[in-house]
């Protein structure tokens, strides 16, 4: 294990990190406020920067390196992100202030504050920020802007990539990391621009824009979208988080006129049926708690939209829905958006590979001698792929029961509970009952928060690169 190497890599990220609070601190300035909390930030982490980014080192940079280095800085930059938070003095303690940076950078959305129109404009801000920073992925965005350091960049990358199967548009990994972000900023800007035009205030669009494009959730509003009461928002942010949601590598194939590919992908049908399918059926379920057929297709597309991109947004209190409806929520919430997207959850690419191993155990039982394979774009899946698969849903449930245990000594109900860990660790940000959209963490104990913090960078990196940085074989030389 090169740690040396690992550790310039973290010094780079936390420089990166150190610069990003400059947009937040002219926030903060722009509104009359102190400009303190970003200040302290950005001395400490320059200035641990600077020392960990001139170690000297070899350049050897493998595959193990990239699963250790990523688990490490983004333990460290949730750390790092709750710094404004504690210097700003608007939290109970230290705790909280780390659920919410985690929060912010897996693109979770879960909070423990109970009056969120009561904080600063800056800390607001950088709260929002952190789900855009967040969501395509902090090493995505260091491999795009810092300068190469010798290393195999691709390494880092696959390991913070979601999704079962890594791939790069072009050969370069530097040339990649910088078309996802200019694709990223664009649909950035653009619901900057739509939510403008739909009349919501210009500091309002930006936070929504930043959460949407992370599929994180933070508001500005004490009650989410729901607050500004208007159907072209809603429709305008439900469109965007669905397009946050697909595979952005289909947005390349855009772009090369390669329309083809993109009608042909298996994972971009799937989970636009599974969209569809949801949104009606609670349409349907919802319809006697509204008005009319077109406001509860409105509610409910919004809604699941917001779950299965794991955004977390609300324009209703879903937990006052009929059950039948919350459970496609919960359904919705392990399922999770595209490989490839800043969403959360499992993955549609991983459900549909697992349904399609399932149907092929089964014919394999009921004609013994034939011989079936598993495909995902048109492509043969090896049989390491699908292990891989298999052990990472294994692994999920595995933590999901976990957490849930751990939870539950707060003795809060079985759905609290047990929706507060599958929330964290799909990040999606709202649960069932007192963690419902328009509830919040703050009553959970210290270690619920701790455990809950974990599982939400757990299920942002998709479980290995934690436990590969937390496993004695990591340490030991070979």
């Amino acid at each position: 294990m090169n740690y040396k190497l690992v550790l310039r890599v973290v010094g780079r990220v936390m420089v990166l990190e150190a610069v990003a609070m400059l947009l937040p601190l002219v926030v903060a300035l722009l509104y009359g406020e102190s400009p303190r909390p970003f200040i302290f930030t950005a001395v400490i982490l320059l200035a641990a920067g600077l020392i960990l980014a001139h170690i000297p080192s070899k350049k050897h940079f493998y595959t193990r390196e990239g699963f250790f280095a990523v688990g490490l800085i983004w333990l460290l930059t949730g750390l790092a992100g709750a710094l404004p938070f504690y210097f700003s003095g608007e939290f109970p303690s230290f705790v909280d202030c780390l659920f919410e940076s985690y929060s912010g950078f897996t693109t979770t959305g879960a909070s423990i504050l109970t009056d969120i129109e009561s904080h600063s404009r800056g800390i607001l801000f950088w709260r929002s920020f952190t789900h855009w920073m967040g969501g395509m992925g902090v090493l995505v965005l260091a491999t795009a802007i810092v300068p190469s350091m010798g290393i195999r960049s691709h390494y880092l990358t696959q390991a913070e990539t979601p999704g079962p199967v890594f791939s790069k548009l072009v050969p370069k990994q530097a040339q990649t990391s910088k078309i996802l972000y200019q694709i990223y900023c664009v649909l950035t800007l653009a619901e900057v621009l739509c939510l403008k035009l739909a009349g919501m205030p210009l500091y309002d669009c930006f936070i929504h824009a930043f959460s949407s494009a992370g599929t994180g959730g933070f508001s500005n509003r004490n009650i989410s979208v729901g607050a500004y009461g208007s159907v072209a928002i809603d429709l305008i942010i439900t469109v965007f988080i669905l397009l946050f949601s697909l595979n952005f590598a289909l947005f390349y194939l855009l772009l090369t006129r390669r329309f083809r590919e993109v009608l042909s992908s298996d994972e971009l049908r799937f989970f636009l049926l599974v969209v569809a399918g949801a949104t009606i059926f609670i349409a349907v379920d919802i319809l006697p708690l509204y008005e009319n057929i077109w406001q509860s297709l409105r509610y409910s597309v919004f809604q699941v939209a917001s779950i299965i991109s794991t955004t977390g947004f609300s324009t209703a209190d879903f937990v006052q829905w009929p059950q039948f409806s919350q459970a496609i929520l919960i359904l919705l919430m392990f399922c999770g958006a595209c490989a490839g997207s800043t969403g959360g959850g499992m993955k549609c690419s991983r459900v549909l590979i697992l349904l399609r191993s399932i149907r092929r155990e089964l014919h394999r039982i009921s004609h013994p001698r034939s011989v079936e394979v598993v495909k995902l774009e048109g492509k043969v899946l090896d049989e390491d792929t699908i292990h891989s698969v298999i052990t990472f849903v294994g692994c999920y449930i595995l933590i999901l029961m976990t957490a849930t245990l751990v939870i539950s000594l707060d003795n809060f109900s079985f759905a609290t509970s047990f929706s507060s860990a599958l929330t964290c660790l799909s990040n999606v940000g709202p649960g069932l009952e007192i963690v419902g959209p328009m509830g919040n963490f703050a009553a959970f104990s210290p270690l619920s928060k701790l455990v809950m913090s974990a599982c939400m960078v757990i299920g942002r990196l998709e479980i290995m690169p934690i436990l590969i940085l937390f496993s004695r074989h990591t340490w030991q030389k070979v």
